[in-house]
């Protein structure tokens, strides 16, 4: 998992609230194991009509947001099912950061586990975020993870709260089997003292 500690980018908003899994990334298109090749399903029904025809109002089409790295939610974001393939097509589609006032719980420990930063803010920072955003063609945020701040080039700056535990796997660039793999040789040795007892 590679490392992530500052993220600058566009700002894409999607303003809705109850985003769930399902929204995120069709059932349809859940038939494959490896984590890569979700992004182009990202948001699939709200992108595409039925005829596959692209939906030009959803901000993910519309130029200005192209190449966004940095997601803008509303509340209860990643609701609905536990699929871990809704922050591989987040990830998958160029998406490093997802900032809303509240996440589902698997879907915010599934963000870690995959190299996702999943930052909650109030209800008015998030809003006050959206203006700016939406005001402002290739407004671009700074997500410092280090310093745990999200600034902006006119003078915003806010600070969020992330549990240590969590922000050292990012920082780190570690998922559980990277961490338990830190411990490689104690492993190693246990194991082979072990099979000598045996």
């Amino acid at each position: 998992m590679e490392a992530l500690r500052i993220v600058e980018g566009l700002t894409a908003p999607v303003d809705r609230v109850n985003v769930d899994t399902d929204a995120i990334i069709p059932k349809q298109f859940l038939k494959r194991i490896e984590r890569s090749g979700f992004g182009q399903f990202l948001f699939w029904e709200w992108r595409f009509d039925e005829q596959g025809n692209v939906i030009s109002e959803f901000p993910l089409n519309q130029p200005r947001y192209h190449g966004a790295n940095i997601l803008l939610s509303r509340a209860n974001f990643g609701c609905g099912s536990s699929r871990e393939h809704a922050p591989w097509a987040i990830l998958d589609y160029g998406f490093k950061v997802v900032i809303a006032p509240s996440f589902a719980d698997i879907f915010y420990n599934n963000c870690f586990k995959n190299g996702i930063l999943p930052i909650k803010l109030s209800e008015e920072q998030v809003e006050e975020l959206f203006v700016k955003t939406q005001a402002t063609e290739g407004y671009a945020l700074t997500v410092n993870l280090e310093a745990r701040t999200i600034t902006d080039t006119n003078g915003l700056s806010i600070e969020f709260d992330l549990d240590e535990h969590r922000r050292q796997f990012l920082l780190l660039g570690l998922d559980d089997i990277g961490l338990t793999l830190k411990h490689e040789e104690k492993i190693s040795a246990y194991e082979a003292k072990r099979a000598s007892n045996v």
